[in-house]
């Protein structure tokens, strides 16, 4: 009798996201330069894949913001400096501390709190299981869910416009730290402090955590440009 295979084998979605997290290191290390076409046929040859594959981890990493399509040419990396990237982080600051210090001071804490924990939950067995385009996605919304209970509309519908360049920001978060679920279980310490029923300590808590995210990717980036290597 033949025996079990130790390995089971892969599946399309399994083999997609591996290539997604290929081509995510490959662009923020600079080996994929700002405006290089992600060539399907070339990189299906070199990672001895179909082109399947290639193009559905295209289209995953467009919708995380990492690649642009252009009609009948294919995907490109997309365009951003570390300066680009400071100034999201700052406006992501401005909106979000003030959206979570509002929903807890409208007493909306408790109607997402489950659902928060639920999705942090998910990040960490994400990153565990090195599912990173999903990850990005659940990640999103935790923080759209803080700014959407705030009860700002304003504040949401900046959020919303700026959706894109935020998962764009959490790949690159997640490529820059090496423990997998290391961001994803930072988010418990925003849960602790919207916890407090404390504004002040609600808007720390909010700073700290896009702060890490800020001083690591922007830091990472502008390291690149010192050295001449290009990015994002």
């Amino acid at each position: 009798m033949d025996s079990e295979p130790l390995f089971e084998p892969l599946t399309r979605d399994a083999l997609t996201q591996r290539i997604a997290r290929i081509l995510t290191d490959a662009i923020v290390s600079g080996k994929l330069k700002p405006g290089d076409r992600v060539a399907e046929s070339v990189i299906a040859r070199d990672l001895g894949v179909s082109r399947a594959p290639v193009r559905e981890a295209g289209r995953l990493l467009e919708s995380a913001g990492l690649l642009v399509s252009m009609a009948n040419r294919g995907f490109f990396v997309r365009t951003i400096d570390a300066d680009d990237l400071d100034s999201l982080y700052e406006l992501r600051l401005c909106i979000e501390r003030e959206a979570t210090a509002r929903t807890v001071r409208e007493g909306r804490v408790a109607a997402i709190r489950d659902q928060l924990l639920a999705q942090i939950k998910d990040m960490v067995v994400m990153s565990e299981d090195n599912q990173l385009i999903h990850q990005i996605g659940v990640d999103l919304q935790f923080h759209r869910l803080i700014v959407e209970t705030s009860g700002n509309l304003r504040f949401l519908a900046v959020f919303d416009k700026l959706a894109s360049e935020i998962q764009a920001c959490t790949a690159l978060i997640e490529t820059v730290f090496d423990e997998p679920g290391k961001v994803a279980r930072n988010h418990l310490l925003i849960v602790e402090a919207l916890d407090s029923g404390d504004e002040d300590a609600a808007r720390a808590a909010m700073d700290y955590h896009i702060g890490v995210a800020r001083d690591a990717v922007v830091g990472h980036f502008r390291r690149l440009e010192g050295a001449g290597d290009s990015i994002v």
